[in-house]
């Protein structure tokens, strides 16, 4: 029990440095984050062909395979409901993903619906980190 006594403890200090620290968050400008990877959830369109889909998934799952050792996506998982996939890609815009999904066989083919989206660092943790303090010798 003393784990989660801690863990409530834990939840309860950062809720009150957020909440103190609040009125200076909200004096600042929030800063852009920067783009670290983009999520890509792919999904196979309701009127393709079944056929044609899987007569193209064999180069489909090669070409994806080729992006994976490359570096390109870092994480891959399945639809629970069977009709795609979801990438975690390593590229630093929407467009450089964009471009890699294009090339694939499934988008090729008019088969998929791809949506992208731009992820970034949980910016709002900055609060939790105070006012930055000035390098010794810089005043």
């Amino acid at each position: 029990m003393k784990t989660g006594s801690r863990g409530c403890l834990g939840i309860l200090l950062v809720g009150s440095l957020l909440a103190g620290g609040s009125a200076r968050v909200a004096a600042q400008a929030p800063s852009a984050a920067p783009t670290t990877a983009v999520l890509v959830i792919l999904t196979i369109k309701g009127e393709a062909d079944r056929s044609q889909v899987m007569k193209t998934m064999p180069d489909e799952v090669r070409e994806t395979v080729k992006l994976y050792l490359d570096g390109k996506i870092q994480q891959w998982y399945a639809r629970s409901d069977g009709r795609g996939v979801l990438f975690i890609m390593n590229c630093s815009t929407v467009g450089e993903a964009k471009a890699l999904m294009d090339e694939l066989p499934l988008s090729k083919a008019n088969l998929a619906n791809v949506e992208y989206t731009a992820l970034g660092p949980l910016t709002p943790l900055r609060a939790l980190l105070g006012t930055p303090q000035a390098a010794p010798g810089k005043e």
